[in-house]
């Protein structure tokens, strides 16, 4: 996944003081989205709250790579929104299963980016995207053995000390699994959790579509996930082909992930969400709109989740 021009109109100072994040719980954070240019505006009008008619946005998700830089326009309007929102740093570019080292600089950048925004989270995919220097700009999925769960752990414990804080891993969607796999995905996700003290960055939407494209329950998956590991949760929309589904994040959320995502709920409590959309970008008011509709589906899933208890 490549990363997206974020330089936007002018709109604020680099140097504005960094309002300290109370990390004493993430569920605390509430409902998120994706910070986009075209939204900067909105935002820093106070926009966020208004147009989202009752609850407003708690606070946005960046793309790390696309700020990890000395300087310039792009990083004012970060720290601009940055003093009115808390954030979560979301990165496309770690690699963590690839068979290459780990990029200390680009960690080194990570850090230092965190040392700037100081995140509620840092998190990333479980993936590679590349190998003997080669980015391929995707997030390719791993044979999911007994040696890539060492080798994975391994890679997030280095990152860790690195980082001197946890990471969140995200299960990313997929297409294609290896034949050699012995380990299901829901199984390989909470043994990373288990092992390295990593929290989990549940993709509501890359479960239901590759639950779809591979044909397991993903209800399954979500039951295999133990609740305090997810640190949060990711919706989406995709583009659904009959006979397999393809994660766009261009689309609204469809009733079924809405769905699977009330079932999250009442398992894994009221955690932090937030919805996706990269592609196909719509005015700030109907995004706002559908965290809206996150925030109902969550509410309605909690009372349930009471009732039965």
């Amino acid at each position: 996944m490549a990363t997206r021009d974020v330089s936007g109109p002018n709109l604020g100072d680099p140097n504005l003081d960094k309002p300290t994040l109370d990390k004493s719980g993430v569920t605390g954070l509430g409902f998120g989205l994706g910070l986009r240019p075209a939204h900067y505006q909105a935002i820093l009008d106070g926009r966020a709250n208004v147009e989202s008619g009752g609850g407003g946005v708690d606070w946005f998700e960046i793309i790390s790579e696309n700020y990890m830089i000395a300087g310039g326009r792009p990083l004012a309007n970060l720290m601009a929104v940055r003093a009115r929102y808390p954030m979560i740093m979301h990165g496309v570019s770690m690699s963590i299963g690839s068979a290459d080292p780990l990029d200390l600089d680009y960690l080194a950048g990570l850090t230092a980016l965190a040392a700037r925004i100081e995140p509620a989270i840092i998190s990333d995919h479980l993936c590679w995207t590349g190998v003997a220097g080669l980015n391929m700009h995707d997030l390719l999925p791993l044979p999911l053995t007994e040696e890539a769960l060492d080798h994975v752990c391994g890679r997030i414990d280095q990152v860790q000390d690195v980082l001197g804080r946890q990471i969140a891993m995200e299960n990313a969607s997929t297409y294609v699994t290896f034949g050699s796999s012995t380990i299901p995905e829901w199984e390989f996700m909470a043994a990373l959790a288990k092992r390295t003290g990593c929290r989990l960055l549940l993709d509501v939407n890359n479960v239901f579509v590759s639950a779809f494209n591979h044909g397991f329950a993903a209800t399954d998956y979500l039951d295999a996930i133990a609740p305090d590991s997810v640190a949060y949760m990711h919706l989406a929309g995709h583009e659904n082909n009959e006979t397999y589904i393809i994660d766009t994040h261009d689309h609204p959320v469809v009733d079924g992930v809405w769905e699977l995502y009330a079932h999250a709920v009442r398992r894994f409590g009221p955690v932090a969400t937030m919805i996706e959309r990269d592609d196909k970008i719509p005015p700030f008011a109907e995004l706002t709109a559908e965290l809206r509709c996150a925030r109902q589906v969550a509410e309605a899933a909690a009372r349930q989740a009471q009732q039965v208890a």
